[in-house]
């Protein structure tokens, strides 16, 4: 009994040796929205145990403030929250479709405390709190000219607002959410404007306007352009009962709400149908696949169409599908060999009939050897100096 005792008390001791109270590495921050925007609160805690996370609303003025929890779901499922516990505590709160009703402060409690959620105990270790506040304002009027546009070859986009929440700052332009270059302007005026001076198949899109308020005032107008089709390659190529991938995109807005595959025949344009055994179709709004399976030279050789409607016309593409041979790999190192081959043989040939005439002219050369011209000069020379003495 002594010894169990002992080990409790020891436990004890280690758990309160590496126990940690929780604390804050990053809290959420104040935020300014407009009414339909969404918001997002983001906190980090670290202690030993992981400290639990929790979210709660606070509306109203002290001494007659109402805290109510947020879960996730909340709220017609207009929270969301997503918390990870892996090294140490992470939470996210998500707020979308903001109302004004939706204003007021959010606060990211924290606490690992083992007694924390018991209702009949006092937690030994408080809940550690962080608190920001989300204002949502009435959306200022923005009126657009034209509304949208479709079907023209140029345009000029403007913009003008009435009643921005705050004094304006600057403005610039966004297509598809992405900042268009040079369009950043530190003017206060209320216009702003984009010319559009040729529309092309790739222009369309989600153009909006953005005034640096606080909080940010934008507007959009959508630019439409018939559809446009194009194949990744021209022309693919594929090997005997392998498995072959057409793939076809579209750049224009709005994208294609229904793809279709055929295969070009005699006979005329034969539709494909997906979920066979042979074809297999996938398709997302802006581009679409064709799997064709266990190719055939026969069969399967020959152009295919791929065809996208949307709500401002069709548009289709031709690609041009080849099917090799499994050997077609091995004609070109067989070719080589082929020549070297022939080489081989050549050069035998030739030093073959080469031999015995090589062979005649050395046997000549070599029957009598000359003899140095060195030495019977030498010897001349000998004898012209015995007679002078």
């Amino acid at each position: 009994m002594r010894l169990l005792w002992g080990v409790v008390t020891l436990s004890l001791c280690v758990y309160h040796a590496n126990a940690a109270t929780a604390g804050f590495i990053k809290s959420p921050l104040s935020q300014m929205k407009l009414i339909g925007d969404s918001a997002e609160l983001h906190c980090e805690v670290i202690g030993n145990p992981i400290p639990e996370v929790q979210w709660w609303f606070i509306e109203g003025e002290e001494p007659a403030e109402i805290y109510t929890q947020l879960f996730d779901g909340a709220r017609d499922d207009q929270v969301r929250i997503n918390a990870t516990y892996i090294y140490h505590a992470t939470s996210t709160l998500y707020l979308s479709k903001l109302a004004l009703n939706d204003s007021g402060m959010y606060e990211c409690r924290a606490s690992n405390d083992p007694d924390r959620n018991d209702l009949r105990k006092t937690p030994k270790i408080k809940w550690i709190r962080s608190q920001a506040n989300v204002l949502v304002f009435e959306s200022p009027t923005i009126l657009t000219n034209p509304e949208s546009v479709f079907n023209l070859t140029n345009a000029v986009l403007t913009c003008n607002i009435t009643d921005p929440p705050s004094p304006i700052k600057g403005n610039y332009w966004m297509k598809d959410g992405v900042e268009i270059k040079n369009t950043k302007s530190e003017a206060t005026a209320s216009t702003t404007q984009f010319t559009l001076d040729k529309i092309g198949n790739t222009d369309g899109g989600v153009y909006t306007c953005v005034f640096e308020t606080e909080p940010i005032s934008q507007k959009t107008i959508d630019v439409k352009t018939p559809p446009h089709v194009k194949p990744y390659k021209d022309s693919e190529h594929g090997n005997e009962n392998d498995k072959g991938v057409l793939a076809c995109v579209s750049h224009s807005y709005p994208a294609p709400t229904d793809w279709t595959w055929y295969k070009i025949t005699e006979t005329g344009n034969e539709p494909i149908i997906n979920g066979t055994d042979k074809y297999e179709i996938k398709s997302q709004p802006n581009k679409t696949y064709l799997y064709i399976t266990l190719l055939d030279m026969n069969a399967d050789m020959g152009d295919y169409l791929c065809q996208g409607v949307s709500e401002l016309g069709m548009a289709s593409g031709k690609i041009h599908l080849r099917v090799r041979s499994r050997l077609a790999a091995l004609w070109p190192f067989l070719g080589i060999v082929a020549e070297v081959i022939v080489l081989v043989t050549i050069i035998f040939i030739y030093e073959k009939k080469r031999k015995p005439d090589e062979i005649t002219d050395d046997d000549d050369s070599g029957s009598a050897p000359l003899k140095s011209n060195a030495a019977t000069n030498h010897k001349d020379k000998n004898v012209r100096q015995r007679n002078s003495n």
